[in-house]
């Protein structure tokens, strides 16, 4: 695929024994103009990746400030994926596996290296994530909810703002 610039949106529907899920897929590159934005795209989400870059050290150390954000302004039950992209380029590692692991570990979220150019592991990411949901117990007894809005809030009418 071509390099995001601006954001980016796309669907990806999975069926798991006999249960549809349907993903709706924000991608904003990580870029700091569309970070204000990004509450918007994750909330209520019921499940959220978070991608680096293995090649980039840098972009492993943001991780840390996207899953906080995500952990403050999501749902506690959001299941959380990180993706480390690019591990068509070994040779250029400097995000060793097992330092991503312990961290994901730690985060209680999972890890799948990546590919975006080759599309090495990433049906296995979706069908990951698609047993975890298949197991939150609003999905099993209900799979034809959007597995992206499983959570989400209404607000009660007495403390929404008026108009005018």
């Amino acid at each position: 695929m071509e390099s995001t610039i601006g954001a980016s949106f796309m669907t990806k529907t999975i069926t798991l024994d006999n249960k549809t899920f349907k993903y709706q897929i924000w991608d904003t590159a990580g870029q700091e103009k569309y970070r204000a934005l990004a509450p918007m795209y994750y909330r209520g989400a019921a499940a959220a990746i978070v991608v680096y870059d293995i090649t980039r050290e840098s972009s492993f150390a943001s991780v840390k400030s996207w899953l906080s954000e995500l952990r403050k302004n999501g749902s506690t039950n959001t299941i959380v994926a990180l993706a480390g992209n690019k591990c068509d380029l070994e040779d250029l590692r400097e995000v060793q596996h097992r330092d991503a692991l312990r961290y994901a570990e730690r985060h209680g979220a999972m890890l799948v290296e990546t590919s975006a150019k080759t599309a090495a592991n990433i049906a296995a990411l979706f069908m990951e994530i698609s047993r975890k949901l298949s197991s939150v117990d609003d999905v099993a007894s209900n799979p034809s909810l959007m597995a992206i809005r499983l959570h989400q809030q209404v607000e009660p009418e007495e403390h929404r703002k008026k108009c005018c």
